[in-house]
């Protein structure tokens, strides 16, 4: 237990050195090499980054570390307004946001379309993909925040589907019943197992239930082991919280910036965060039952430990989850 704990501070302290201490180091000594740079290769450190790095995670990530280290009034009011206008964007005004850092980027940095055409739409992906991340965000937290509500419609027949999707063949008795122990949940009423995840542990469960059936049912069939079985519904929650941590930190930008690249998709959806989250949920399962626990109890530990390898994972820029589940027949 002591060295999961190790590991797990020991990982979240890499993060902190690598995305905080690291770079204010380095700004120290960035004017110095940017200038060299500049004269040797006469191109700036954003064409540098947009014509070198590799597409997804590690183009994107150091064309936000270089805006972010702007020090252009032009540039550092650009990022403000983008900051500001892309939680409530629509998806076609997010498109928008690419043309315009574009036009900001190369008037500031004196860069000719016609003598680096290709500057404008490998610079322009970047941005579209960095504030479609910080969209989801928003999104994600939206949903969070909403409590569950048994008095809204809408919620009471997510709730309910939820059911019927995960036991098609047995009838709910009423709306507060012990049955809902049956998928997972603490007592007879679900409702109070989401106030810690609002309205996205739920939706997270829904979409899991609904997008990949087998998958939810083959781990729910799991849950309900007399032995090594565990909570669904809570367990599902739990993941939740990792997923919407893992977001909310940054971690998972490794994840979502190469899957956009992969996938040539304009920026990632509240859709991609869904699957993640059902990733998560089956690859737990699997990481569980490997893991042979003795029971329920030891689902603190374990759960660390997959949290631990998850975070390795994104470590790695290359890191891309593969969401496509598949039950492997036995």
């Amino acid at each position: 237990m002591l060295n999961i704990r190790f590991a797990r501070t020991f990982l979240y302290r890499k993060m902190f050195i690598l995305d905080k201490i690291l770079p204010f180091i380095f700004s120290y000594i960035r004017p110095f090499i940017k200038w060299f740079l500049h004269v040797f290769t006469r191109l700036s450190e954003l064409q540098r980054i947009c014509y070198g790095a590799k597409a997804g995670t590690p183009r994107c990530r150091q064309i936000e570390r270089s805006l972010l280290q702007s020090n252009q009034p032009e540039i550092k009011t650009m990022l403000r307004e983008l900051d500001e206008a892309a939680p409530y964007a629509s998806d076609r005004e997010l498109l928008y946001f690419a043309p315009r850092a574009v036009k900001v980027v190369s008037h500031v940095k004196r860069i000719k379309s016609t003598v680096h055409p290709d500057f404008g739409r490998l610079f322009g992906n970047c941005v579209t993909t960095i504030w479609g991340y910080k969209r989801l965000m928003h999104q994600v937290e939206q949903l969070r925040a909403e409590p569950y509500d048994s008095e809204n419609l809408e919620h009471e027949q997510k709730l309910l589907q939820l059911w019927q999707l995960l036991m098609p063949e047995t009838p709910l008795t009423g709306r507060i019943s012990k049955q809902w122990q049956d998928i997972g949940f603490q007592g007879d009423d679900p409702k109070t197992d989401f106030r810690g995840m609002g309205m996205l542990g739920l939706e997270n469960l829904l979409y899991f239930a609904s997008a990949y059936n087998d998958a939810a049912k083959h781990v729910l069939l799991h849950s309900m082991h007399p032995t090594v079985g565990y909570t669904y519904a809570i367990v599902g929650i739990n993941l939740t919280a990792l997923a919407f941590n893992l977001l909310r930190t940054g971690a998972a930008k490794t994840h979502f910036y190469n899957q956009v690249a992969l996938h040539k998709q304009n920026f990632s959806t509240l859709e991609d965060f869904h699957k993640l989250y059902c990733y998560l949920f089956f690859e737990f399962d699997r990481f569980w039952m490997d893991s042979s626990p003795r029971n329920i109890m030891d689902f603190r530990e374990v759960y660390q430990a997959f949290e631990i390898t998850k975070l390795e994972a994104l470590h790695n820029e290359n890191t891309i989850f593969k969401t496509n589940l598949v039950v492997e027949s036995v």
